[in-house]
Parts: structure tokens; C-alpha cells; sequence
């Protein structure tokens, strides 16, 4: 798996002619520049066996080339507007867009999609194109919505959901890399739940304090986020422990955060299933760019 800061790997931007795309490409030109690596925008055609008629699909071919092109100078000219001196590179694949995006994957620092897109792979995120590809890459991957009119999130802070996972610590450490890189404050937030006996057992829940359960959680967060405060003393952290779930606690602070972080798998997945079922929450309702972090 691609480190999270290896200068020589690029970010990889989804293009498909959404305005989705193009608020990927504006976040990852910023974050290109910001870590000084290089930018790809890459559209992705399938090939013609996507249509019934070959004769069609041969027709056609040329026609969505030329479209592409388009999509991908239109992307490119948005790149530069937004870091003038960042000399983006583009690219045109005919391949299967997941098995593409995969494969580039592996030689990327991250991965950048639009939340919505134009049928593509960018607008997929209830389906199983953009759900494989954030499930199975081999770096972080970002889901970036079209910004609201006037809407502006670039001082909020960033949020990390903790949750003590191999997952988890991947995240911590990028959710660390980028409020530095920010210049932006820090916050980590791990949920907790009562314990109940097996419901097969017709009981009411377990009767005792939580106070030294909810003590052991401060606990564990505290320890968790130790070596990565000595490793980055410039970011101010704030710690939040809190009883509930953690897609409820992380979209607490949708409105305001300018990046929400999550691992790909926490501890309630199953061995094989590569997608949590908070990672897979945040992706429907954020509408914060949200990163996800496979360990």
C-alpha cells in the first residue's frame, strides 16, 4: 500500500463532465500543492462492449473520445484556476473504470472522486462502481460533493472518527498529516455503547454505572492519539468521547469540519467485508469531502 506521503506518487482525480468532477479537481489541485505532488486527471471509457450493437459501439467510440477530451481540458483549465503553478497531467483510459482506477491505485498517494457525477463512476456512490473502487484502493480515496453556493469550509478543522482499529490508526495518522498541513485544529471522535446482554436471553439491558466504562473510553482514545500529539505538536487536538453511534457523532460536525476522516473497516466488520458500515453512511449523507483510509 501507497504511504500516505510519498512525493513521488501523484493524486488520481476522477473525470467524468460532472460538476461534481470539477470540485474534485479544484479540492485535489489544492492538495496537490499543498503536499507539493503531482496531479492526474484521468477519465476512464469502457469499452465498447458496454453497448448491445458493435457497429454502434464503433460509431460512438470516436464521438465519446472526442467528449472526453473536452471533460478532461475543462478539468485541467479548473486545476490551473485554482493553483496557477501546479501543471496538472491528464489522461485517457479505455479500460473497465474500476479495475482502471484500482490499478492506478496502487502507484497513488490518494484517490479524488466527485460525490455526483453524470452516470459515471463519480455518481455511483449508492451503487457498487464507487463503493469497489473507496472499498479496494490501495490509498486513501476522497469523496469531494459540489460545494453549496457561498458555502466555505477551508478554516473549519478536520475530524477523525477513533475507534481503536488497525483501520482506525491509518486514519488517525492521514487525519493528523492534514490538519497539519492545513494549518487547522484537530478533532478526534470515538463513540461508545452500553452493553446489552443477548437479546435471545429476553432481558433488559445490563443495570450498572458507565462511569468507568466511559473512563476507560477516555482512556483508550488518549492513548491512541499519544505518540501522534508528540509527532505533530503544531496541531491543537481536541479529544470527544461520546455515547451513540459514530455516523450520528462525525455528521455532528458536518456543517463545520473542511474534512471528516474514517478507517475503511472498523471493529464491527466482518473479516472480507473491506467497507464499514460507517464509512459507507458518511458516504451517502456528508457533505463534507470525506476521506476514507484503508490500514
Amino acid at each position: 500500500m501507497a504511504t500516505v506521503f510519498d512525493h513521488h506518487r501523484p493524486i488520481i482525480v476522477g473525470i467524468d463532465g460532472s460538476a461534481a468532477a470539477l470540485a474534485a479537481v479544484r479540492w485535489a489541485a489544492r492538495e496537490a500543492s499543498a503536499r507539493k505532488l503531482p496531479l492526474t486527471l484521468v477519465h476512464v471509457q469502457p469499452g465498447p462492449s458496454r453497448y448491445h450493437d458493435a457497429k454502434v459501439a464503433a460509431a460512438m467510440r470516436p464521438v465519446l473520445r472526442e467528449q472526453a477530451k473536452k471533460w478532461l481540458h475543462e478539468a485541467l483549465d479548473a486545476a490551473c484556476a485554482e493553483v496557477p503553478d501546479l501543471n496538472p497531467t491528464i489522461e485517457l483510459r479505455d479500460a473497465e473504470v474500476v479495475a482502471a482506477l484500482l490499478e492506478m491505485s496502487a502507484d497513488a498517494a490518494m484517490v479524488v472522486l466527485g460525490a455526483r457525477g453524470t452516470g459515471g463512476f463519480t455518481g455511483m456512490l449508492v451503487g457498487s462502481t464507487a463503493t469497489s473502487v473507496v472499498a479496494a484502493a490501495s490509498c486513501p480515496v476522497t469523496v469531494v460533493r459540489t460545494p453549496q453556493l457561498g458555502s466555505s469550509k477551508t478554516g473549519g478543522p478536520v475530524v477523525v472518527g477513533v475507534d481503536g482499529s488497525p483501520a482506525s490508526e491509518a486514519a488517525i495518522k492521514f487525519a493528523f498529516e492534514e490538519a497539519s498541513l492545513r494549518g487547522a485544529s484537530l478533532i478526534a471522535v470515538h463513540t461508545w455503547t452500553e452493553v446489552y446482554l443477548d437479546p435471545e436471553l429476553n432481558v433488559d439491558r445490563i443495570a450498572f454505572d458507565t462511569t468507568l466504562l466511559e473512563e476507560r473510553e477516555h482512556e483508550l482514545l488518549a492513548q491512541r492519539l499519544a505518540g501522534w500529539q508528540e509527532k505533530y505538536p503544531d496541531v491543537l487536538v481536541t479529544r470527544v468521547v461520546t455515547k451513540g453511534r459514530p455516523v450520528r457523532a462525525l455528521l455532528g460536525y458536518d456543517e463545520h469540519a473542511q474534512l471528516i476522516v474514517v478507517g475503511s473497516r472498523g471493529l464491527g466488520g466482518y473479516h472480507g467485508m473491506l467497507l464499514g458500515s460507517t464509512s459507507q453512511a458518511l458516504m451517502h449523507y456528508a457533505l463534507t469531502p470525506l476521506a476514507v483510509v484503508r490500514c
